[in-house]
């Protein structure tokens, strides 16, 4: 059966370090950025997208923004999707 799977991609989350995060503005407000969504695509590329909420608070919508392109970022992409991979490994008995 897995030869007719067809899987689009591999997700993780990623909390942003507080002093990796970053303010952006979608439609004149204000957002704080503290989470990644990382995924892995079939081709082997990762892509991220950054997720925040308003700085004011209270109940506004999660919002997805771009990741500057900022090398501590990059790092942090790329140690998060190193750690998932070799959680996935230990839980596949294979680290």
């Amino acid at each position: 059966m897995s030869g007719d799977l067809e899987v689009s991609a591999l997700a993780i989350n990623v909390t942003i370090p507080e002093v990796l995060r970053w303010t952006d503005t979608r439609r004149g407000e204000a957002f704080t950025l503290t989470t990644l969504n990382v995924r892995l695509l079939p081709d082997g590329r990762l892509a991220a997208k950054a997720y925040g909420r308003p700085v004011g608070g209270g109940r506004g919508a999660y919002v997805s923004f771009p990741v500057p392109d900022r090398p501590e970022l990059a790092a942090l992409i790329d140690s998060a999707a190193g750690r998932a991979g070799a959680l996935w490994a230990a839980h596949r008995g294979l680290g």
